[in-house]
């Protein structure tokens, strides 16, 4: 029996190659795709999601979601992945275009229609937050939530503090980590170091001769360019993909734990940081007044800690090969 999908993603090249992965996984059924603003604006976003489905030859369906984050005026990071989100390679517009129905109403009704399925984010958290603030008990009805954001323990890659999905609309995050989801934290910690494409894993990807695996490549120029500037380190880093091979396997994922997890929304210093009670200290009588509100509705959530790289590596390449 199938697996079912529902991805909510700000569609800019990372993501692209996640959608990828997810709709060419034979075990999984993608019900839904819900676009959020983020990288792109919302409408590229939904441009870029239906395209990536149609190279995949994919019918799922496409829901547009919240324009901009919750209190907050969209930063978007086209100065990342290009203009377009993709590289600014001119894709065509697809054949089909989106839903009527909105993004959250849409992610409440799959939930209903597939109660246990599994949700994965790769952008801001609007939408899930939209929908959380519409149906409350909704986290009743999902199996897992697998969040591609924060930079738990460790630097971010928009601020010293923060992750860009996290730090765009940390109102919205704030919401989705106390809404009673499954949740399982992603971080950005997990797409750098050996987990980053380098000259050989481009290599062989390009050689594999598929229009994936050519536009997987092609459409992550600009931030591959855009991340040696930001690190120094040479490759394609590709965080949505990480998370998704999690989602598809939690197995890559080979260190793991279950903690209180907040996000800061106040500070414009640390907006958007993803706090994570690591030493389980939350409860102490110093921190216990500030974590009340989480400790009260047990809010715990996963934090993947490190991964199997060789194994999140073939999961990329045996869905680029198809």
């Amino acid at each position: 029996m199938s697996r079912v999908f529902l991805i909510d993603t700000d569609t800019a090249s990372d993501d692209a190659v996640a959608l990828i992965m997810a709709l060419k996984a034979p075990e999984v059924k993608v019900a839904a795709i819900t676009v959020v603003a983020g990288n792109v604006g919302v409408d590229q976003a939904c441009r870029n999601a239906l395209y990536t489905a149609e190279l995949c030859g994919s019918e799922v369906p496409v829901f547009r979601g919240a324009e901009a984050p919750l209190a907050r005026a969209l930063e978007d990071a086209s100065w990342f992945h290009g203009r377009d989100g993709m590289g600014d390679h001119g894709y065509p517009a697809a054949r089909r275009g989106v839903e009527p129905v909105d993004a959250a109403e849409a992610i409440i009704r799959t939930a209903e229609t597939y109660p246990g399925l599994v949700v994965v984010t790769l952008g801001p958290l609007t939408n899930l937050a939209i929908a959380l603030q519409r149906k409350p008990d909704l986290g009743k009805l999902v199996g897992r939530c697998v969040v591609m954001g924060g930079a738990p323990c460790c630097e971010g890659n928009v601020t010293p503090a923060a992750e860009f999905n996290i730090w765009c609309d940390p109102e919205a995050a704030h919401v989705v980590v106390r809404g009673g989801l499954p949740l399982e934290l992603v971080g950005w910690h997990l797409c750098r170091g050996a987990a980053v494409l380098d000259e050989r894993d481009i290599h062989r990807i390009n050689g594999m001769g598929t229009a994936l695996a050519h536009f997987a490549m092609e459409c992550n120029s600009t931030a591959q360019a855009a991340y040696l500037e930001q690190t120094g380190e040479h490759g394609i880093s590709l965080p949505d993909p990480v998370a998704m091979s999690i989602a598809l396997d939690p197995t890559i994922s080979t260190s793991w734990s279950s903690h209180y997890l907040d996000v800061e929304i106040h500070s414009n210093l640390t907006r958007g940081m993803t706090v994570v009670d690591r030493l389980n200290v939350a409860g102490d009588s110093r921190n216990r007044f500030i974590w009340r509100d989480l400790i009260e509705k047990k809010s715990n959530a996963i934090v993947h800690w490190m991964l199997d790289v060789g194994r999140w590596k073939e999961s990329l390449y045996r869905a680029l090969a198809s």
